[in-house]
């Protein structure tokens, strides 16, 4: 399997103990069936002194065989954390529009059911492994024996093998079909959290997606996983009665065939028997081993950005004077929204308002300018210089998106706590004494209305201390005496301390405290100037093209 390839190139010498240690074993278990076979079948007379030996055998076997599992077991599960954390990470480093494209049901299904696969696969590993060992160590000690009987029983267990790999490859199929209906049932679950309030006002929505929606996903995940458990189950009886059967055919050739005596015939049984358990165990830990090898290709199948080593810092830039966008275009898709060409720059410390219709591309704008979105073409240049590397040009930017989140953490530059006697400043600044609990730069409440989470995310990205601040309809969930606060006191301040704001709106009422008035139409960027700017009224954004 290309997974246990995977871990053998990650982790090859610790691969390859593993392996020894269950190699020894296999030697030791068919070891002291040949001990059985010596002293306690065919030997007429044994002695109490073969007690002992006999019992400190068999404590050897365990003590060996559990260390094997074991050390399998510990290599699973740090092969697993490993792949979380790579995953996790690579998330964190792919670009915006391929988390978008990607969805994050698919990512929270992968991280929740996938790596679960991946980690029971492994539980699971030490079975397969064992199994197929005393498989062949055992086929070599019933060799010397009598190769005659093992010529057909090795037929007879070939047979059930492949019976078996039969039965299990629909369960290989089955599962494959089940990843892609668990996707589809974590995408209803976030459907029914995230539209809980909207589904309680209308009963009738709630049915139509209970009925057709969940219903169809949930019924088609139970005809999968109803498959694969009767597949498996029937690959589990399989085994067990052919060896049972296998046990009779010794007997039948010992005894009937006259191909041996009744003492090979008793060590073929007990071997038998002695397989029995980790065959069984083997072929009920396939399926594990196949739905975590579908598991890993759906991981790899999201093509996230490659595995690199953790976080470098990146040298921010300072006492920079311009940032220009020059012919700047992208576009959703191959027959997708398009923006652009856009041309803007900004000079530090600038107040920039940008309004616009619903759908005109203004997030798209804001996406582009702080790096979080790649352009299909143009450039971003930082006094004059192209930014070619996005993460770097990124450490210019704190923002508040309209979907804000917040974060429990106050950080400053270098990720330090943040200041203090900033953190302080902002509270009073934005009304927030006696709403937040702070300790030390941790916020203990984060169930805050609208309007208060807004005023944390800004108290967030404040504390971070960049250059440059984006606002997306900051104030849009705030009532009317803080939104005067906002413009009239809060960006001014901003303006005061250095820094460049460039913040969406549509409060008409405040756009004369901006330095410059933006606006996009269609994916086109407009600036505002003389009598434009002084006809943008309460109805700006649907306005007509009159005057251009």
């Amino acid at each position: 399997m290309e997974l246990l390839s995977v871990v053998y190139k990650q982790y090859r010498w610790p691969f390859i103990a593993v392996i020894v240690l269950n190699l020894l074993s296999a030697a030791l278990g068919i070891g002291i069936i040949a001990y059985i076979n010596r002293e306690l079948i065919v030997s007429i007379n044994a002695s109490t002194a073969v007690l002992p030996t006999f019992l400190g055998l068999l404590l050897l076997l365990m003590a060996v065989t559990l260390a094997s599992q074991l050390a399998l077991t510990l290599l699973g599960h740090h092969f697993v954390w490993r792949l979380r954390g790579q995953f996790i990470k690579r998330i964190l480093d792919t670009h915006i529009q391929r988390i978008e494209q990607i969805g994050s049901a698919q990512l929270l299904a992968s991280l929740t059911s996938d790596v679960r696969n991946i980690t029971i696969a492994f539980v699971r590993l030490p079975e397969l492994f064992q199994g197929i060992i005393l498989t062949i160590g055992s086929a070599a000690y019933l060799a010397w024996l009598s190769p005659a009987m093992l010529a057909v029983t090795a037929a007879w267990v070939a047979v059930t093998i492949i019976g078996g790999w039969m039965l299990v490859s629909r369960v290989y199929q089955h599962m494959a079909k089940l990843r892609e209906a668990e996707d589809r049932l974590y995408a209803d679950y976030q459907t029914v959290i995230d539209g809980r309030k909207e589904l309680a006002l209308n009963r009738e929505r709630a049915q139509q997606i209970y009925d057709t929606v969940y219903q169809e996903d949930a019924s088609t995940y139970r005809h999968h996983i109803v498959r694969a458990d009767t597949y498996h189950l029937s690959a589990v009886n399989w085994s067990n009665i052919m060896m049972l059967g296998a046990i009779g055919m010794v007997f039948f050739m010992a005894n009937g065939l006259g191909w041996a005596n009744t003492a090979v015939a008793a060590t073929y049984s007990l071997m038998l028997l002695f397989l029995r358990t980790p065959m069984l165990q083997a072929v009920g830990a396939l399926p594990t081993l196949l739905s975590a090898q579908v598991a890993f290709n759906k991981l790899r199948s999201f093509q996230l950005a490659e595995w690199r080593e953790p976080f470098t810092p990146l040298p921010m830039a300072h006492d920079w004077q311009t940032l220009e966008l020059r012919e700047v275009v992208f576009q959703y898709g191959e027959n997708g929204f398009s923006v652009g060409p856009i041309n803007l720059t900004l000079k530090r410390g600038e107040l920039v308002f940008l309004i616009g219709g619903n759908g005109s591309g203004k997030s798209t704008l804001a996406m582009l300018l702080t790096g979080l979105y790649q352009p299909v073409s143009g450039a971003i240049l930082l006094d004059g210089e192209v930014m070619t590397d996005a993460e770097r040009y990124r450490q210019l930017f704190s923002a508040v998106f309209t979907d804000v989140h917040l974060f429990d953490r106050l950080i400053g530059p270098g990720a330090q706590p943040a200041s203090p006697a900033l953190v302080q400043q902002w509270l009073a600044r934005l009304k927030m004494q006696d709403k937040l609990k702070l300790e030390g730069n941790k916020v203990l409440n984060l169930q805050l209305s609208k309007g208060q989470s807004k005023r944390l995310a800004l108290l967030l990205a404040a504390a971070e201390q960049r250059d440059i601040l984006l606002l997306d309809e900051w104030a849009a969930d705030q009532d009317p005496h803080f939104r005067r606060v906002f413009y009239r006191e809060l960006l001014p301040w901003l303006q005061q301390s250095g820094k460049t704001v460039f913040a969406i709106s549509h409060d008409d009422h405040y756009f004369v405290h901006a330095d410059r008035l933006l606006e996009m139409r269609e994916g086109v960027l407009y600036e505002l100037t003389g009598s434009e700017r002084d006809k943008a009224t309460l109805d700006a954004v649907q306005r007509t093209d009159t005057g251009r």
